[in-house]
C-alpha cells in the first residue's frame, strides 16, 4: 500500500480587526435585513462599566427572534466576532447576545414592553445610525 502526502497551501488575508461601533452598525444592519422593528442603539460608556452599547429590537414572532439573531450571529462570525454567551434561545421570546463590549437584545414585542429596557437605561445616549451602505 502507497500512501502519497498531500499538502494544501491556503492563503488567508489577515482579517483587520473592526472597533465595537463599526460591530455594532454590522448588528443593526443585520437586524434591519431580517426586518427587525424599532432597532435602537443606546450607548452606556460613562453610565456603566460593563459594557459600551446595548443594541435592542422586536420581532413579530418566536421565529423572527431566531431569525434576527442567527443573522447577527453569522454576520458578525464573518468578520472572526463570536459571543461571549448567549441566552434565550431555547423561548426565542428575548434573545441576549453578549458580546462583551456590547449586548444585543432581540425581543418580541411583548417582551420589549414588559421589561423597556430603554426606560431602565434612560441615563444612555440614543444613537442614530445610518446603517444603509
Amino acid at each position: 500500500m502507497s500512501y502519497t502526502e498531500t499538502t494544501t497551501e491556503t492563503t488567508t488575508e489577515p482579517i483587520e480587526p473592526i472597533d465595537t461601533f463599526e460591530q455594532v452598525k454590522i448588528v443593526a444592519a443585520a437586524a434591519e435585513d431580517k426586518k427587525a422593528s424599532d432597532v435602537t442603539v443606546l450607548k452606556l460608556i460613562g453610565v456603566t462599566t460593563f459594557t459600551d452599547y446595548f443594541v435592542i429590537c422586536s420581532a413579530n414572532s418566536s421565529r423572527q427572534v431566531q431569525s434576527i439573531s442567527d443573522e447577527i450571529e453569522d454576520s458578525l462570525r464573518s468578520k472572526k466576532v463570536r459571543p461571549l454567551h448567549v441566552e434565550g434561545r431555547t423561548n426565542a421570546e428575548w434573545i441576549l447576545m453578549d458580546y462583551g463590549t456590547f449586548i444585543v437584545h432581540v425581543f418580541n414585542e411583548k417582551s420589549r414592553q414588559f421589561y423597556d429596557l430603554e426606560r431602565l437605561w434612560r441615563d444612555a445616549e440614543k444613537v442614530e445610525l445610518s446603517v444603509q451602505s
